[in-house]
């Protein structure tokens, strides 16, 4: 997949999500998201956050909360606090058709935090959001190989199996093999323990178990 077609994916996932945001109540909004301690407002202010530049860059590092996660967590929920529904939606729509993304990071990461996170909101609240299989494979891809932004524990965590994709032509790792559309591969890739339930095969239940294991304290 070109650069010109992660853009027309990631402009498609953006205004697919704005038509759903526009059609949630405010209980919705309030709800909890497939990311855990985020809701769905959080998440989507989250969203607006794709186009950071040197100077927010500074901003961030002043609000530092001693992790990336934390920090990024924070900057999301004070997002959340400061707009409006409408607002957090328009901004969402007003980034279609840019070819902006966050300084020290490349367009598959704005593909892959467009993918995940609409999903992060529509699957607790039973809506659907559809992710193009070909998409998917490629931010499931850059997620198990890229170097920085380091890798999510939960990529790491798969080391061991073979993904294998039943709805696209794809396939990752060595092992066992785990089978599942390329959209539960690439929520599985990214912590969401709710797609474990689609995967099948050899390796399923172990990995499943893995995923599945408190971490250590």
């Amino acid at each position: 997949m070109d650069r010109d077609r992660v853009w027309q994916v990631i402009d498609a996932q953006r205004t697919s999500l704005a038509g759903l945001l526009e059609d949630l109540s405010d209980d919705e909004w309030r709800r909890p998201s497939l990311c855990p301690g985020w809701t769905v407002r959080d998440v989507a202010a989250h969203l607006t956050l794709q186009q950071l530049g040197l100077a927010d860059m500074i901003g961030v590092m002043a609000g530092w909360r001693g992790s990336l996660d934390r920090t990024i967590h924070h900057m999301a929920c004070a997002r959340a606090a400061a707009r409006s529904t409408d607002q957090i939606i328009g901004e969402i729509r007003g980034m279609v058709g840019s070819r902006r993304h966050n300084i020290g990071v490349t367009h598959l990461e704005t593909l892959t935090d467009v993918l995940v996170h609409g999903q992060d909101i529509a699957v607790p609240l039973g809506r659907r959001h559809d992710m193009p299989p070909e998409a998917a494979a490629v931010a499931a891809g850059r997620m198990l190989s890229m170097r920085w932004p380091p890798p999510l524990p939960s990529a790491r965590k798969l080391a061991g199996f073979r993904l294998t994709a039943t709805d696209v032509s794809w396939s990752a790792g060595e092992g066992p093999e785990v089978r599942a559309p390329m959209s539960a591969l690439l929520l599985v890739c990214a912590g969401r323990l709710a797609a474990l339930p689609q995967l099948s095969g050899a390796g399923a239940a172990d990995l499943t178990a893995r995923l599945s294991a408190p971490a250590a304290t």
